[in-house]
């Protein structure tokens, strides 16, 4: 490969036709799409000679050996850029690439709307006990109408976990219902939270006062199992508990036991430690859950939305233009250094 022209790989699963269009246009770019049945030596040979990889964000779509570890990188000597398939990059060992100098970027922003209008389709589903009603109603008799009474969300408080992109999106369509909306964000201070439509809380006062929490962080060390047995234990008697962000925020045994011992009413869940669950998982057992499979981001549009985005941020970082989503900023001196080198290195 010469230096004029960057090969970018992605492997041969579902992704917008947009994708592939805007990087076959673009001047400088070979774009090799690998049949990720080859298995892990063929696609680890391909990878080492590319500068792009485009890689799923979500875990169980990517085998361990090809995700992005400390251990790939090292066969990976011409790698400038690891970019993912959504907000997300729990494929992505983030440490390891910011200490070879490799970029990490994702497409945050362009499924928001989807996953928020998910979010807010599980809070509905789960109040209303539309998942009950349509099982008594395919498989049961005798009962009446006063037997699935659900709740309004009118007056009811939001607790949103994260108010990012995503979490922003829900404030807005959750006030439209006449919810309070309250935000946990360490991140972001009480005037910003103010401006995406929501009251600063912290972690115990948003546990006590929501009726409903929606999770829309990410998946990082700070927040691996930070829904535990306490966390539950602490919300709201009959509150309800839904998340679109990533499997692993919560516990699923304790999130069970909590619904089982009748602390909390109901939970919609699209997000899950595997995916998808096995038929078996007990919390597909309960009629007061709503499960999904990893569906909030994947409609038409957010698809178009992440291909479209992605694709530009690749063409454009190559052209030596700083990308707006990156995850390590830090590098990005060192990669526009080796951008401009006269060899790859």
């Amino acid at each position: 490969m010469t230096h004029s022209s960057r090969k970018v790989l992605r492997f041969d699963q579902w992704i917008d036709r947009s994708f592939d269009r805007i990087l076959g246009a673009a001047p400088g770019v070979a774009l090799e799409v690998a049949p990720i049945a080859d298995g892990v030596a063929s696609n680890r040979a391909r990878l080492a000679s590319a500068t792009i990889y485009q890689i799923s964000s979500v875990r169980d779509e990517v085998p361990p050996a090809l995700q992005v570890t400390a251990e790939l990188l090292g066969h990976c000597p011409q790698l400038l850029c690891v970019s993912t398939t959504g907000a997300g990059y729990d494929t992505v060992d983030v440490q390891a690439c910011s200490r070879a100098g490799v970029l990490v970027v994702n497409q945050a922003g362009a499924n928001a709307n989807s996953v928020a209008e998910h979010a807010l389709c599980l809070i509905l589903a789960v109040s209303r006990r539309i998942g009950e009603c349509a099982w008594r109603m395919r498989h049961d008799t005798g009962y009446a109408r006063e037997d699935l009474m659900g709740h309004e969300l009118l007056g009811k408080t939001l607790g949103i976990v994260g108010l990012g992109n995503i979490g922003g999106r829900a404030a807005g369509m959750a006030a439209a219902f006449g919810m309070r909306v309250l935000a946990y964000d360490p991140y972001l201070d009480a005037d910003v939270i103010s401006a995406r439509g929501a009251e600063k809380a912290t972690w115990a006062q948003l546990l006590a006062a929501s009726d409903v929490i929606s999770v829309h962080c990410p998946l990082t060390a700070e927040t691996r199992n930070m829904f535990d047995a306490a966390a539950y234990g602490a919300m709201k008697p009959g509150a309800l508990f839904v998340s679109t962000a990533r499997g692993g925020i919560h516990d699923e045994d304790a999130l069970h036991a909590a619904l089982v011992a009748g602390h909390l009413a109901g939970a919609g869940l699209d997000v899950w430690a595997v995916e998808p669950p096995e038929h078996a998982h007990p919390l597909l057992a309960l009629h007061n859950v709503i499960p999904t499979y990893h569906i909030a981001g994947v409609t038409h549009e957010a698809r178009r939305n992440v291909a479209t985005m992605a694709a530009e941020q690749i063409v454009s970082m190559l052209a030596g233009q700083r990308p707006p989503r990156m995850i390590n900023p830090q590098v990005w001196p060192r990669v526009l250094e080796r951008l401009n080198s006269p060899e790859p290195r």
